[in-house]
């Protein structure tokens, strides 16, 4: 039976020669991810169904970075609990402040993770990590306890969406603006338990930064899980990280797909997806005048090194226009490094920018940019729910670095190209 390259990985972690979808099958892990907010959860789990190890020291990542450095007692009371798990274990891979990053920039810098792995994650954007060909998906804090004890998982084998990408993208037009543009083609539930498999030439012009930008966000879509192919951008990105033998599967010429989409990143345009679901997108030609209060820029989705040269283009030379809060945080201590080196941080400063140490805070309402009742953000983040980033009656919209700080420069909702 021909399948495809997430069947292929799952069969062979499920040791079987083939798997076809809906199919239970229990899987074996190379990587358990947890953060300062999932991980407590998880950790009683693991204690009260009479755990005594973990499966292994070095296929557990423990990652601080949602309410990290510690917002309040609460948050210092919850990464105390899993400072305690990971020296009782001698987890090798625990990131708190100073050493850790917003985790799933972190994982992959890090060559935790890579192609051809089995990865669960108790954070839904686990999926970021099929950018580098590997099945990876979020899951609840339940199954990241029995994954530490056991090493194992079970899932439903998924049916697959191909998306093909053909083209160049235009100037000011990234990964970000991709995944926006699909997920406000097929809606925020149009790959519902799906894979989103990613392929075509168009792939040739996507670096990893905008891989890992559109497969975080492939549960915006629904999706299970979202992977693209293993290619010479792939091999060059884990050189000198990805420790472990990759192992490349490609998906069968005669695999079947539920339906196909096509993408011509010829025709892309910077995209913006409105209040209250990122399914709710507008290219920046039909936005029409939004003033906004704050910006952020960095997370999990947009705080990579080419995130931050981006916005610091735009923002080099210029302000932040008056009465806006504008936020940049690099997603991990090493893009934060390169950013001083590069004087991108000076860029920030003097534009006006209050610049982070690297946390998931704005992003989930937790702290370093909470809004006020009646308040706009424009966010290179992932989700616009209503309340996501503070108050119920306040508003997110999603785009891109570039769009998020021209936007700064003028105070409303700007195409980065009129600057």
């Amino acid at each position: 039976m021909a399948m495809t390259m997430t069947q292929k990985i799952l069969a062979r972690h499920a040791g079987l020669d083939q798997v076809s979808p809906g199919q239970l099958i229990n899987a074996k892990l190379d990587m358990v991810l947890g953060n300062d907010i999932t991980s407590p959860v998880a950790i009683n789990e693991f204690e009260k169904c009479g755990a005594d190890r973990v499966f292994s020291n070095t296929a557990i990542s423990l990652v601080m970075d949602h309410f990290v450095p510690n917002k309040d007692i609460k948050a210092a009371q919850q990464c105390k609990r899993v400072r305690q798990f990971a020296n009782k274990y001698d987890i090798q891979n625990y990131f708190d402040v100073g050493q850790m990053g917003i985790e799933h920039a972190l994982l992959p810098e890090k060559g935790l993770v890579g192609p051809g792995d089995c990865i669960i994650g108790a954070d839904s954007h686990t999926c970021t990590y099929g950018a580098l060909g590997a099945f990876s998906t979020g899951v609840g804090s339940t199954d990241m306890a029995a994954g530490m004890a056991t090493g194992m998982a079970w899932f439903k084998v998924p049916t697959a969406i191909k998306v093909e990408i053909t083209g160049k993208k235009p100037p000011f037009v990234s990964g970000k603006d991709v995944i926006l543009h699909l997920i406000g083609e097929i809606g925020v539930d149009g790959a519902l338990y799906q894979s989103l498999e990613f392929c075509g030439d168009g792939l040739q012009d996507l670096s990893m930064d905008d891989r890992l930008c559109i497969a975080n966000m492939a549960i915006e879509a629904g999706a299970k899980n979202g992977i693209f192919p293993v290619d010479a951008v792939t091999m060059a990105y884990i050189e000198g990280r990805f420790q472990r033998q990759p192992i490349v599967v490609e998906a069968d010429p005669d695999a079947e797909y539920t339906k196909t989409v096509h993408i011509d990143l010829n025709t892309l345009r910077p995209t913006v997806a409105f209040p209250h679901l990122p399914e709710n997108t507008r290219t920046i030609d039909d936005v029409g005048r939004v003033k906004i209060d704050q910006v952020v820029i960095g997370s999990c989705t947009n705080g990579r090194m080419e995130d931050m040269q981006a916005a610091a283009e735009i923002l080099k030379g210029r302000t932040v226009a008056d009465g806006v809060r504008c936020i940049v945080i690099p997603a991990t201590q090493q893009i934060y490094l390169d950013c001083l080196r590069q004087g991108i941080l000076e860029i920030f400063i003097k534009a006006g920018a209050a610049v982070s140490t690297p946390t998931c805070g704005p992003c989930l309402g937790g702290y370093m940019g909470i809004l006020a009742e009646g308040e706009r953000a424009i966010s290179t983040t992932n989700r616009n729910f209503v309340g996501r980033m503070g108050h119920v009656d306040s508003e997110v919209y999603l785009a891109s670095p570039a769009v998020a700080a021209a936007s700064a420069v003028t105070g409303y909702i700007t195409d980065p190209a009129s600057l």
